[in-house]
């Protein structure tokens, strides 16, 4: 067999793409050779990478499993209050707390279908918001319906209030809310900062310890540049590329600025590639000095701000509450973390995006 024509196969595919490096088919993801506006495109797929020739419509929509529940803004609230994007949603919005329906595409991202036919209930929900009152136990309104009106009504007060919030959250709440109302979303959003500000004191007299027992770094003291080392302490980046003749001088060899862009595209094609074993997709990063990435990605439906180690992609801050535990895992691994988080109801988040 001559690999050489397989590698160099061309296929074209119609797919939907959500903005950012990557888009997925059904059994793998490629990387797309440059970004387009999100929606249905034709890509020319060669190898692991795409390229987008044109517009298209959806194909294939049917086949995939159907999700109802209600609209929340741009999120689908099924059972269980889980409140889910919705990806490639119409330029005409639904009307808010409208049942719809969505298409659970293979990377689980939902894909928007349909509105479907509303009764009295939907009504009866719009109004109690209109009114800002609780539903109390009107009868007649489905879980997932409760569950959209109670997120309606965190979202207005903590625009009120000023605190923000994610749906997994006050998932665990979000049924008071929905029966109580505003008074009872305030309380959820209330206990929600005092839990971050905890958690941020802890963090911040932690690091302080940990600054007073570490020992001056001689590099430091010298003015010399910080060097990244992986686990097994070998130098593999640079953290200030402006110091490229101070490390000349040190190790006998010039570095240019060439060589740095590509220290910085492989820290972030490793960022990628562990959010991608851990079942994340990379939104972007950005480095902070010091030898630190803050590197933003979606997962499970939420979006999160996590500063890891360049070298070795050791968290460093998690951007959520961890007890302490953040340096004990990695990028790759930290979204299992995340999981049982979410799964439990016990997720706060520190570094919202």
């Amino acid at each position: 067999m001559d690999y050489r024509k397989l590698l160099g196969k061309v296929e074209s595919a119609v797919l939907p793409y959500f903005g950012g490096g990557t888009v997925d088919a059904p059994a793998r993801r490629l990387r797309v050779t440059w970004p387009v506006a999100p929606g249905w495109w034709r890509f020319e797929v060669k190898g692991r990478e795409a390229t987008a020739r044109e517009l298209a419509s959806p194909e294939g929509m049917e086949a995939l499993p159907r999700v109802r529940g209600h609209v929340w803004g741009t999120r689908l609230v099924r059972e269980g209050a889980v409140a889910e994007p919705l990806a490639l949603m119409p330029e005409e919005e639904p009307p808010r707390l409208s049942p719809v329906t969505a298409r659970r595409w293979h990377d689980g991202t939902l894909l928007f279908d349909g509105v479907e036919f509303e009764g009295e209930a939907e009504e009866t929900a719009r109004r109690a918001l209109e009114e800002d009152r609780g539903l109390g136990d009107a009868r007649g309104v489905s879980a997932s319906l409760r569950a959209a009106f109670g997120f309606s009504v965190l979202e207005a007060a903590s625009r009120a209030t000023r605190i923000p919030f994610a749906p997994v959250e006050a998932r665990a709440r979000v049924l008071d809310v929905a029966r109580e109302g505003h008074e009872e979303a305030e309380r959820c959003l209330r206990a929600l900062a005092q839990e971050r500000a905890r958690f941020l004191q802890m963090q911040a007299e932690r690091e302080a310890r940990r600054e007073a027992e570490a020992p001056a770094s001689t590099g430091r003291e010298h003015g010399m540049p910080e060097v990244w080392r992986d686990v097994d302490g070998r130098e593999v980046a640079w953290s200030l590329p402006g110091h490229v003749r101070g490390e000349a001088s040190r190790t006998g060899r010039s570095h240019t600025r060439q060589e740095h862009w590509r220290a910085q595209s492989e820290a972030g094609a490793r960022v990628e590639r562990a959010l991608d074993k851990a079942g994340a997709r990379l939104l972007g990063h950005r480095r902070l000095g010091d030898g630190l990435l803050e590197v933003v990605y979606t997962f499970m439906g939420e979006r999160f701000v996590t500063v890891v180690e360049a070298a070795t992609l050791r968290v460093r801050d998690a951007g959520v509450c961890l007890a302490g535990a953040d340096t004990r895992v990695t990028l790759e691994s930290l979204p299992s973390v995340l999981r049982e988080a979410i799964d439990t109801d016990a997720l706060v988040i520190t570094r919202h995006a």
